[in-house]
């Protein structure tokens, strides 16, 4: 079916189209201030959705339950959940990068990233080149040993004995003060445990939170393996990040103080933790 142009065009003459009639002027102006104000509020909302500053974390990703690299090689863990948390009560975005431990605070001194959470001590000597976030859990170190042994539950008993701990860890810091225990360092907590297993050395000093995964979750050690005594060290963990970095500083408290008031610090504990 086809229309005769010139008869379209008659028809549209005669036709009573509002675009043939003068528009009036209270209509204009009011179609002018709602187009404007519409205008006005998109620019407005335009920085809003740009400005949410970004955060890049690194982090030792061979840490369970804190921090690891899942089956399906995601990051996840007790402090991924807590710091996607934390962003989203303080309003930024949040990305975690897996770095290995023996490089990551020389990684966030060259920029690789703003900040450390990997399950790091607060600690005096640490605090001196670094600032830290309000504390978010306590992990205080504990003993993991065989459980066919007994007899030594407290770490200075293990004289002439194989320790093993994290390199660069309060763990491997704590072993070190007893010149009589054979200190054994690890760059991963997990090569450790699984020598400790395996019988070659006799017991693990680890943060209390990662003992316990090792010894009551996982399947391959819970048999065999145990935590002797209370913990012997009063830690806490913070998020690490540059001195003088007081705008990170000040992001990262508000997030946590929102989650730890609301609840949702506690409901993270017992997912990963209890």
């Amino acid at each position: 079916m086809s229309l005769d142009p010139d008869a379209w065009e008659e028809t549209m003459a005669k036709a009573p189209f509002v675009a043939h009639s003068p528009i009036p002027e209270s209509m204009m102006k009011l179609f002018q201030k709602t187009l404007l104000a519409v205008a006005t509020f998109a620019i407005a909302a335009m920085p809003i959705l740009a400005a949410q500053p970004r955060l890049v974390f690194g982090s030792d990703c061979t840490f369970p339950p804190m921090e690891m690299v899942d089956a399906n090689k995601q990051i996840v863990g007790f402090d991924i959940d807590m710091i996607q948390a934390v962003a989203k009560a303080a309003g930024f975005e949040a990305v975690v990068k897996n770095t290995a431990w023996d490089g990551i605070f020389a990684g966030l001194a060259a920029g690789d990233f703003d900040a450390v959470l990997s399950s790091v001590t607060i600690t005096a000597e640490r605090s001196r080149t670094l600032a830290f976030s309000s504390p978010y859990l306590d992990a205080g170190q504990v003993l993991i040993v065989n459980k066919d042994l007994s007899g030594l539950t407290v770490l200075n008993q293990f004289g002439g004995k194989k320790v093993g701990a994290q390199i660069g860890t309060t763990g491997a810091l704590e072993v070190a003060k007893f010149r009589t225990i054979k200190l054994k360092s690890y760059d991963e907590a997990g090569l450790a445990v699984e020598d400790l297993y395996v019988g070659r050395i006799d017991a693990v000093v680890l943060d209390s939170p990662t003992a316990r995964n090792y010894v009551l979750r996982n399947g391959r050690y819970k048999s065999k393996l145990k935590i002797v005594g209370n913990p012997f060290t009063d830690e806490h963990y913070g998020i690490a990040m540059k001195k003088g970095d007081q705008k990170t500083l000040e992001m990262i408290n508000r997030g946590l103080d929102i989650i730890k008031k609301d609840g949702t610090l506690a409901k993270l504990v017992h997912k990963w933790l209890d």
